[in-house]
Parts: C-alpha cells; structure tokens; sequence
C-alpha cells in the first residue's frame, strides 16, 4: 500500500507500505511444531507447553485460539497455516501477562501491596484543579483498591470532598460515594478501603456516618471486634473498609484555635503562612510551594485512648484506624504490633526514617499498614519512587493517579500483576517471622531474563499518518530496561528507519536481584535527529509474573491508556542465576 506525505506545493513524496513478514524464530518454530505447513490443535497444545511456559494449557485454551482465527480467510479447516499461527502471536490472547488471579488471597491485610490513590478526586493539579467524580472512577477502573478523600464542612451543614486551603473546586462527599459504590467492583472483586482525612465536627461526622451507612448498606464491612490481623482479601470480598483517625484531634485543634485558647504554634502558622503565599503566587511561579502540605494533608496524631473517645457513630465506620502515634519516630516505632492499625508517612519521612531503621520499617509492617503519601511540594500531581516504600513493605504506597510520568508507569506495571486485581502478595523475604530483611543491603542476583525485540505494529491504525512527521513514516526505536529494588538497567535497539511496520531482531540479557520487587520497562519513541524523541508507547510489567516464550504486548499512551492497536512481539526467557542453582 502507497502512503503519500506532501512536502511542499509542487512535491509529494510517496512511500510503500509492505506487509509484516514473520521473524526466523517464528518460521523456524512453526516448522518444527506442525505437520506439512498446517499446525493442528494437538500440534498448538505441543508449542503451548514447550515453548510458551504454559505447561497447563488444555485443549479448551487451544480451542479459543483457533476460534480467534476462524473468521480470517487465512485460516484452514485443518488447522493453522503460518500466516494464521503468526496472528495468534500478535493477537490478544497471547499477553505477557496472566489475566488471572493466581497468588494466595487469603493472607491478613498487612501481605500484601495495595494500589492506593492520593486525592483521588482531584482531576489535575493539586492547587488550582477540579475536584470531582470522574477521577475516583477512573482509578476504580483501572484497579485502583485505595481511595483517599479530604472530608471538609461547607454551607447548608453538608459535608464536600476538596483540597483544603487551595483554589481547588469543592464535590459533594454523596456523590463521592455513590460513585465508588458503583465502579467499586467493575474490575475486580477485592475489598475497596476509603481513606477518610476530616476535618469535620462531631455533629458533620455522625452525618457522614449516616451517608456512608445508606449508601453502600450490605457493601459496608463494620468491625466487631478488633480482628484486622485477621482479615484477608478474600474473605473482604466485594466489601468497602472505612479508614480514618479518631475525631478527638480535630476537637483539639478547633480548641486550639478558638479566641480563648493561645495562638497556634510558630511550625503550624508558618505552614498557614506558606501555603497563602502559594496560592496567591500560584500563576506567577510555577516552582512556588508550600511546605507544610504534609501537615494539612496527614495531620494525624492518635493515641490508644483516643478510640475510646469516638464518637459511636462514627466509630462504627472505622475498619481500620489510623494515626501517627505521639512522639516521633522513635515511639512510632514502638508500637504494640499486635494493635494492628494503619500509620501513615510522607515520602521525605519515609527516606529519613529508612537511613536508620529500615529493618525496623520492615518488621513494623509485617502486621501494621503503612501508607505513604507524596511531599506536599508536588502540586503538580508528580510522584516518587515507589520502590523504596516497597522495599520496606508499605502496603498502601500512595499516587497522584491525575499525572502521568515514569514513577505513575511503574505502578501501574506493578499492579498488572495478579490478574490487576489491585492486590499483590508482599515476596516471602518481607514477611519472614524470625529474620527481618535489610533494605539497605544489596540483594544476590537470583534471576537472568533474556528479552529479544521482534517487531512492532499498529501505529498506522492509532495514530494520524503525519503524527510522528510530517513528511515521511517513523523511525521507531525502543528502549527496554529493569528498575526495581537493587536494578536501573537500560538498553535499547538501532533505529529502523521510515517505517510503521519496524523489525529489530535485538536481544538483551539482565541481572535481576529481586525479581518480585522488580519490573521490565520497555518505552517506544520516534527518533528525531533536530529535536527530542517523540513518545510512540510504553508499558512496564512485573519481572516475577512474565509468562516465557514469544508475546504480544500492548503499548499505553502516557497515561496508561492501552491503545488499541500498537504492540510490540517479544520474547521472555526467565531463569534462575548460575550463581544461585549452584
């Protein structure tokens, strides 16, 4: 097919548009697992196992292929030819990934690694951006198992969801919650848990109590006793957790605030302070922060006989309570860790606290939740480093689901993993009783993954014909790489020039420490010799859950947003390390 890109006026340059040809490894595996050029359903199961890893593929998996292929004229009564066998490869039920839930659902709480949203409501930046429904269904539709929801008083003695003291707009909570109430389970089955940060009175908590009770009735999971060490994702199932601290703190400080009592403290004022000069100087220097958002956003200090002093209503709600002990790191760190509760730490608090208890960190959250929230500088809805809260086995590492960039497609690639149910079981060396794991010694490498870059398609059908350049095809290159806990490793492939249809053939070998902590990157981009590469995919995908052998993967746009078509054909080949087998 001839595609033509106008150069000038008078001048149209024309170039073809060839048809993609099978790779030598895939001929050469055709002809070795069919019979007389047609491979049948006996045939495919053969390559199933052998080659693709699958070793409990049954014949109902075969069957689905071949139905796949059935409305193509490509594809014989017999069996499959190997232009039909090539289609499989690059079709959608050939993922790198298994659509299933696998891993054990039956651990307490405190197992696993819970994708958790900050200010899920927000729909862009955190200073001046919309507050409303559409993120929080978004996030819930995209697995998202933790949402984070700023509870604030408003006129008519309702309650509204907002970022506090910003040029945030203002959502009814009502609306929040039939939201979640609504896409809570469209794509997976396991337990949403609602982190409520109020700044609410007694009268407004207990009206919030009221809504949350009538809105997901049955769906509401209410403690009866103190038994979150013993509850699991599976027998949460279909269930929505309330988290929050106590109300008592707040009642404290709307006392500390009143006429009658002293001034508030130099650190809180200078906070009050700092953020008014940010939002008035919020178009005038896009760098200006406050720096005492983590104040406003986790002001939590809780106490053990704060929960006696919840009020009834409100205290019904609280499946898991949350707080920062008093006293600092120190007490925080000695807390009971039979008294499971959630704590929480900004992402600076995390990095000081990891430079000398890192091994403490890890034994803390064995049993406790620990969530971790972005520093308050970040008004532009960026993110950080998951891995090191991973390493030290905070469960609920928490993201501006809004942005977009490296960081946010790392964890989206993180929890692609177990069927993207949203809930991904913590590697044995968090969790071991006896022998606390320490973070900050570098880890053996335990596994080599062997990734080959075949080629790619799609682009033509995703994108306008001169998106990349106005005058000819693309000229694609991708870069592949591991980052993870003791890992940032990248290569990449030559350029194929001017064509939507590139073949690489490259083959890349990698050390990898902590393939459970540890995920493949792997970026596209239109290489532009006069200025910088355009963005033409990405995905990233959990080492430890690759399925071996030839895959079709599926590019995302910088949002995480699977295009339709684009796709790229690899090969995976996982193995233990020579040093580790002997």
């Amino acid at each position: 097919m001839e595609q033509p890109f106008r150069v000038c006026i008078f001048c149209i340059r024309t170039f073809i548009h060839r048809v993609l040809e099978p790779p030598d490894d895939v001929k050469k595996l055709f002809q070795d697992y069919s019979q007389n050029g047609i491979m049948s359903m006996d045939d495919l199961l053969n390559f199933l196992s052998k080659v693709q890893g699958q070793n409990n593929a049954k014949e109902d998996d075969a069957e689905a292929i071949f139905n796949t292929l059935k409305h193509l004229n490509i594809f014989p009564r017999k069996g499959l030819n190997l232009e039909a066998f090539y289609r499989y490869l690059l079709g959608d039920l050939n993922t790198p990934l298994s659509p299933c839930v696998h891993q054990d659902m039956t651990a307490p709480l405190a197992h696993y690694f819970m994708y958790t949203g900050h200010n899920s409501y927000l729909s862009g930046n955190q200073l001046s951006s919309e507050s409303s429904v559409r993120p929080i269904k978004k996030a819930l539709q995209n697995g998202v198992r933790v949402i984070e929801l700023d509870l604030w008083p408003a006129r008519n003695n309702d309650v509204v969801v907002r970022h506090g003291r910003t040029l945030t707009t203002s959502v009814k909570l009502l609306r929040c919650l039939r939201a979640i109430k609504e896409f809570a389970f469209e794509v997976s089955e396991y337990p949403v848990v609602i982190t409520f940060e109020d700044h609410l009175t007694a009268d407004l908590q207990d009206k919030v109590a009221e809504m949350v009770t009538k809105t997901f009735g049955d769906m509401l999971y209410r403690p009866e006793t103190d038994e979150l060490e013993k509850l699991s994702p599976e027998s949460l199932k279909k269930k929505i957790l309330i988290s929050t601290k106590p109300p008592r703190e707040y009642l404290e400080t709307q006392d500390s605030n009143s006429p009658h009592k002293s001034e508030k403290s130099s650190e809180e004022q200078g906070g009050d302070e700092k953020l008014r000069s940010s939002t008035i100087n919020l178009f005038s220097c896009s760098s200006m922060c406050f720096t005492k958002q983590d104040q406003i956003d986790e002001g939590e200090q809780v106490q053990g006989e704060d929960e006696e002093m919840t009020i009834p209503k409100y205290r019904d709600l609280i499946a898991i309570p949350s707080g920062k002990p008093k006293g600092g790191l120190e007490e925080w760190l000695r807390i009971d860790e039979k008294d499971v509760r959630r704590l929480s730490l900004s992402e600076q608090e995390l990095e000081k606290a990891t430079r000398t208890h890192g091994k403490d960190i890890v034994r803390i959250t064995k049993n406790n939740l620990l969530r971790v929230y972005p520093k308050g500088t970040r008004l532009d809805s960026s993110n950080y480093d998951p891995f090191v809260g991973w390493k030290h086995g905070a469960q609920m590492v928490a993201f501006n689901m809004q942005g977009y960039g490296r960081p946010l497609w790392i964890m989206q690639g993180m929890f692609r993993a177990n069927g993207g149910c949203g809930y991904v079981k913590k590697p044995d060396f968090l969790l071991r009783e006896k022998d606390d794991f320490d973070p900050s010694v570098s880890s053996p490498v335990y596994k080599i993954l062997k990734v080959k870059i075949y080629s790619g398609e799609g682009w033509h059908l995703d994108f306008r014909h001169t998106h990349f350049d106005p005058y000819s095809p693309p000229d694609f290159l991708v870069k592949v790489g591991i980052v993870g806990v003791d890992a940032c490793e990248t290569s990449r492939t030559q350029v194929v020039k001017n064509s939507w249809l590139p073949e690489w053939n490259k083959e890349f070998k990698f050390e990898v420490a902590a393939p459970e902590l540890s995920v493949l990157g792997i970026e596209v981009s239109d290489d532009d010799k006069y200025g910088s590469p355009d963005f033409a995919g990405q995905t990233y995908l959990p080492i430890s859950e690759l399925r071996t052998g030839i895959r079709a993967v599926p590019l995302h746009d910088r949002r995480g947003v699977r295009y339709k078509s684009a796709r790229l054909l690899m090969r995976f080949d996982l193995k233990d390390s020579p040093e580790c087998s002997e």
